[in-house]
């Protein structure tokens, strides 16, 4: 029987990354999005996935998708947003947005798949991070909390539900080479550079071979845990 996945916000860089790559290892793929209809539906009939809309941040929402599928065998919690700005210039709407989709939004799926994986006794949980979430950066005070929440999230939910067969892992991606990075000049881009020790930016695809191995049997006693994929920028 095929396997099924998530992937939320999955028409995005890393998302339609990751996308692919479940779709080449055998997944049916549902394609989250939320602003990108067409995106997602183009990108969901190349992997012969299913585009699907809600809001990760709106439990209704979510609940909604969840009671229409019969389980999942993987979910992937990828959907973000990012903001710079200085921490007291930053509106409380901004905020809000920020933690409801990268914090709330993880919580929110991962509530609505975790009964059914018991039921079960299996599934897979990813998480996706940021290096910032680890150590935290400078003008991006509220998404460092959003990630760094999901990392402590992740630990604690590994925990919970470790007894009844369910895996569940993060990922901290360093400098990936998306749109989100687009508005950085290509003087900002030589700075960031001399800080990764490897000397490369990270690509989407590093971050969909990593889900791809932390979903597979490989990885089988592999939970809790936070995969660092950043060249060496944070150690």
């Amino acid at each position: 029987m095929q396997k099924t996945a998530l992937v939320t916000g999955g028409c995005g860089g890393i998302g339609s990354s990751v996308c692919r790559q479940l779709a080449r290892d055998g997944y049916f793929v549902y394609v989250n999005y939320f602003n990108s209809k067409q995106k997602a539906e183009t990108l969901a009939d190349e992997i012969h996935g299913k585009a699907v809309r809600f809001d990760v941040s709106a439990s209704t929402q979510v609940r909604e998708f969840f009671n229409s599928v019969d389980g999942l065998d993987l979910l992937v919690n990828n959907a973000g947003i990012s903001h710079i700005e200085l921490f007291d210039r930053v509106s409380d709407e901004i905020s809000r947005k920020i933690l409801g989709v990268n914090l709330v939004g993880t919580l929110n799926c991962s509530r609505a798949v975790i009964p059914a994986m018991i039921r079960k006794k299996s599934g897979v949980i990813i998480n996706i991070s940021s290096m910032w979430g680890q150590c935290g950066a400078s003008c991006e005070v509220d998404y460092s909390a959003s990630k760094a929440g999901v990392i402590g999230f992740t630990k604690a939910l590994a925990k919970e539900v470790a007894p009844s067969g369910v895996r569940v892992n993060c990922i901290a991606p360093g400098f990936i080479m998306t749109d989100m990075n687009k508005n950085f000049s290509r003087e900002d881009l030589n700075l960031i550079l001399e800080d990764i020790p490897l000397g490369v930016f990270g690509k989407p695809q590093h971050i969909a071979d990593t889900v791809s191995f932390l979903a597979s049997e490989k990885a089988e006693y592999i939970t809790g845990q936070v995969i660092a994929v950043n060249g060496g920028m944070v150690i």
